[in-house]
């Protein structure tokens, strides 16, 4: 739209046809009033000249005489299981934005029909991330019918699985059936199950080994210098080189760079390992076992350093698990019995938005 001036600011006169010296551009985003469109069907019954009546059959999606078309349907999914509104305030949400009466229990009618749907999405999301080249893996306690649970992370950059458990290990990896049959880079928080799986490759999270080292800073002497500092800044300094190295379009790091880096991380290490050999109480032995496991897995650690599909931390999986924090009311719900049969959710997607409706709308319809 051309909104033009009426007169000159300054003396008054008309503008009409005089050169235009500039244009402001200025943009309102906004909805078109949503509009209810009703499709009717009418199936036509013929009698045939021997007697017999034969009525014509309703399309797909208008099976019954009344019922939601699919966008409507993958809303209703979208707001109940996407957004955790209970069932309740997702009907009155699509009555009073669309103006579509809805009641609680076409909701959980609707859900149900979109996850039997889905039946077998779950295996195919399985077999996409254990195909994949590198995925993280994580897990983190929540709450579920007042008992402590567990749900797992299983996740790349397209497809995210996440399965709760009563209890964590090696069964519920099991369980998730990504890493028995995983031959890329795993990435996760060295957590000891997850190194039992020897066909892929390890990349330990750095982000979990710098709060660690963060951890031992805090607990040195004020003004005395430490390990856990200088071991911290060494391996900040390597995430930084690799990163240059990928934004300037290079296949490897400054060697000279990056070997003083690993230097400065492995003596600090070491040095820390020997001053926390006595490992006398339960603070000096898990900073002796970080000080020990820097070196003794420096080729894990800094794997990401040589190859560059590695992330350095598991980022991929530590939202998800911290989502899941986050949302445990709702997630709660869709948990069932963890003491049974356990809930798993599979997205074809980052769980954090990406073609969310789309997929709603495949399920639903």
């Amino acid at each position: 739209m051309r909104h033009e001036p009426g007169c000159c600011g300054r003396c008054g006169a008309g503008l009409a046809g005089r050169p235009v010296t500039g244009v402001d551009r200025h943009q309102v985003s906004g909805l078109e009033p949503v509009r209810t469109e009703v499709t009717g069907h009418q199936l036509i019954e013929r009698q045939c000249g021997c007697g017999h009546r034969t009525k014509g059959a309703a399309p797909p999606g208008a099976e019954a005489p009344v019922q939601y078309g699919p966008r409507t349907a993958a809303i209703i999914v979208y707001l109940h299981a996407g957004q955790f509104l209970t069932k309740q305030r997702t009907a009155l949400a699509l009555g009073e934005l669309s103006g579509i009466p809805c009641s609680s229990g076409t909701v959980a009618a609707l859900t149900a029909r979109a996850a039997g749907r889905l039946d077998a999405f779950p295996e195919h999301v399985r077999g996409q991330i254990a195909a994949s080249e590198v995925a993280g893996s994580g897990e983190t306690g929540f709450r579920a019918e007042g008992r402590l649970a567990w749900v797992h992370c299983a996740r790349t950059g397209r497809y995210t699985l996440l399965m709760a458990r009563p209890r964590r290990g090696r069964q519920a990896i099991e369980a998730m059936g990504i890493l028995p049959r995983f031959a890329g880079v795993a990435v996760h928080d060295a957590w000891a199950p997850y190194d039992t799986y020897t066909a892929p490759g390890h990349q330990p999270c750095c982000a979990h080994a710098l709060r660690e080292l963060q951890a031992a800073t805090d607990a040195a002497p004020q003004g005395q210098w430490c390990r856990a500092t200088q071991a911290a800044e060494a391996l900040t300094r390597m995430q930084q080189l690799i990163s240059e190295a990928i934004s300037q379009g290079r296949h490897a790091a400054d060697p000279a760079a990056l070997a003083a880096q690993v230097r400065l991380l492995r003596s600090a290490a070491l040095t820390g390992a020997a001053q926390t050999a006595a490992r006398c109480g339960p603070l000096m032995k898990k900073h002796n076992a970080l000080a020990r496991r820097l070196p003794g897995r420096q080729d894990d650690y800094l794997r990401f350093t040589t190859d560059f599909r590695a992330p350095p931390d598991n980022d991929l999986a530590s939202h998800c698990t911290s989502w899941v924090r986050s949302a445990v009311p709702g997630f709660s719900r869709w948990s069932g019995r963890v003491a049974g049969v356990v809930l798993s959710i599979a997205c074809g997607t980052d769980i954090f938005r990406q073609r969310a409706a789309e997929v709603g709308v495949v399920a639903a319809s």
